[in-house]
């Protein structure tokens, strides 16, 4: 449940007219651009479903994420700008949702809704940062950022995967995308038979790489000059298409499809798609420039008089969808919690309240800690300033080809103050780390991974071909333990769910439909000779044997911060150091 809030109920106009509560679903995709879609434009991907809801719904034609994924669900959940909100890289121990921010699950659970998330998550894989902590009471999710992706379950690939409802490993049949449709429905049959409004988060991994789906789907764009991982990227995002067709067929059988919210939304430009359609836009995922931030965003509601084709081309940003729906459906809002984002309400109904024109700042931070006007965009209506120096009349001149700051000093002077004003707003900030919990009576033990790393090398160990490849690199857990105590920690190779000894070669794993699977290299041996632990006082070095596949110490951990440092040492004279990729940590 949410925090203790002193709380104040406000109605909008949508939910004053409309008495009862909408049922909200979110579709958020991963990696998919604005281009990415045939109704804005692209000439050679097919999206019949979505061009359906796009022709029913009202579309923000200048709205704005973050550059990257976990940065864009941290902010969308939370209503803060991402620098606020915790999440500003995707590794690294910094994709974790801080505890001090509200969610969108938290809100709704607290409005009575059941709330439901199916797919990707990726702000934090262990108590008390997973979804079902933070206001989700029905989870089917991967681990971290992606299928296969270091905490994630060991050698999954996209087809007939080990995901974790509520926590819990459990196999399922089916390609990825396909199961987490199915289990929304699901959820939403449940929710409507319990008489129940809902809101179902549905975020799918796809079209994030590695690039596999069906073979039908990746048929359909074989042939047509693209290259395979183009093929299989729109062939993913035609799979998702088929999947919003039904979602939404379904809740027109169920009765329900008049009285839902139906957003749809991705995460970043484009990933992939840039050179076959970007609309024109400059940049793709990761870019300060606006093809890596700029996205559709539909919203469909017929009962709330959303349902005939409308453009509102106004400024808007994914810190507005959690104070718009808090709006939208009635939701008490916290007096204490301060949003960066506004309701669009007003431009929804056209409220005669007059729209106040703002600065919305995004930038692609990717960094332990965040590094002023780092890849960053300080945007108005007309102008993009990015990285406090360049400048871009974005109504004259869309693509971003023209730098005018020379032209035009005084924006540039303008823009960068309103930087200033919110960097010194997030700033503060950036001393409380987020860090991983252990020794808690909700989890115990806890399995830290390298994916978690905070590390000086330019990426940590994220995904497991990295793990199979026996990547040296070496880092370290910023971890907070909950009670003082006994410890036990187990130093491996590999994660506990494979048998595996530290030093074994793994034959590669068994191939997807598409290009090369992050289970497809071969484990390669590391030739470890000792394990060392190290954190507060203590220090430990145990050697390892061919046949170990964890080295276990005791340690007594006192409450509060720590650092956990963990190697193995190779090379023939145990020269060479590897962080240890897992560690599982148990309180006794």
């Amino acid at each position: 449940m949410m925090k203790t809030f002193i709380l104040v109920i406000l109605f909008s106009f949508a939910a004053t007219l409309f008495a009862d509560r909408p049922n909200v679903v979110l579709v958020m995709t991963d990696d998919q651009g604005y281009g990415d879609l045939s109704c804005t434009g692209n000439p050679i991907l097919k999206t019949p479903a979505l061009d359906a809801l796009y022709e029913q719904s009202t579309r923000f034609t200048d709205f704005h994420v973050s550059p990257t994924c976990s940065p864009t669900r941290g902010a969308l959940l939370s209503g803060h700008y991402t620098n606020r909100a915790g999440p500003w890289h995707t590794i690294k121990g910094r994709s974790m949702l801080r505890l001090s921010a509200i969610t969108m699950g938290e809100v709704f659970e607290d409005g009575g809704y059941a709330t439901g998330l199916f797919g990707k998550w990726h702000l934090g894989d262990s108590y008390p940062y997973r979804p079902e902590d933070r206001g989700f009471q029905d989870v089917v999710r991967h681990a971290a950022g992606g299928v296969g992706q270091t905490p994630d379950f060991w050698d999954n690939s996209y087809f007939d995967d080990t995901y974790f409802r509520n926590g819990v490993p459990e196999k399922f049949e089916g390609f990825c995308t396909d199961v987490f449709f199915r289990e929304a429905t699901r959820f939403i049959d449940e929710s409507i038979e319990a008489g129940k409004p809902f809101f179902a988060y549905v975020t799918p991994n796809a079209p994030h790489l590695p690039y596999h789906c069906p073979e039908e789907y990746w048929e359909m764009y074989k042939g047509k000059g693209l290259k395979p991982e183009e093929e299989i990227f729109f062939g993913m995002i035609h799979n998702i298409d088929d999947n919003v067709g039904a979602l939404r067929t379904h809740l027109e059988k169920k009765g329900v499809s008049d009285n839902t919210i139906f957003i749809f939304m991705t995460d970043n430009g484009t990933a992939t798609g840039h050179d076959v359609f970007n609309d024109g836009m400059r940049g793709k995922k990761g870019s300060a420039y606006e093809g890596g931030h700029r996205v559709p965003f539909f919203i469909h509601w017929p009962d709330g008089k959303l349902d005939v084709a409308r453009d509102i081309d106004t400024l808007t940003s994914h810190i507005d969808v959690l104070p718009t729906m808090m709006d939208l459906c009635g939701l008490e809002i916290p007096m204490d919690y301060s949003f960066d984002g506004r309701s669009l309400s007003p431009l929804l109904y056209n409220n005669p309240t007059p729209w106040v024109e703002r600065t919305i700042v995004t930038d692609s931070q990717r960094v332990v800690d965040p590094i002023k006007w780092k890849d960053s965009s300080t945007m108005t209506q007309r102008w993009r300033l990015i990285n406090g120096k360049e400048l871009y009349d974005i109504v004259a001149d869309p693509s971003q080809s023209k730098d005018v700051a020379s032209m035009h000093p005084d924006v540039v002077s303008s823009l960068r103050a309103e930087y200033e004003k919110w960097w010194d707003s997030i700033s503060p900030t950036f001393a409380k780390e987020e860090r991983l919990r252990i020794g808690t009576d909700v989890e115990n033990p806890v399995v830290l991974n390298a994916h978690d790393w905070i590390t000086e090398a330019p990426v940590s160990p994220w995904n497991q071909g990295h793990i199979r490849r026996g990547a040296k690199i070496n880092g370290y857990w910023a971890i907070d333990v909950e009670m003082a105590g006994t410890y036990s920690v187990e130093l491996r190779r590999y994660p506990p769910e494979l048998s595996a000894a530290i030093n074994a070669e793994l034959d590669p794993g068994a191939p997807v439909i598409g290009l090369e699977a992050y289970r497809g290299p071969a484990g390669r041996g590391i030739g470890a000779k000792s394990a060392v632990l190290s954190v507060g006082d203590f220090n430990e070095e145990k050697p390892v044997s061919d046949a170990d596949e964890g080295i276990l110490f005791t340690v007594e951990l006192q409450e509060g911060p720590a650092d956990l440092h963990a190697v193995f040492k190779t090379g023939p004279d145990g020269e060479d150091v590897i962080g240890a990729y897992y560690a599982v940590v148990n309180r006794l």
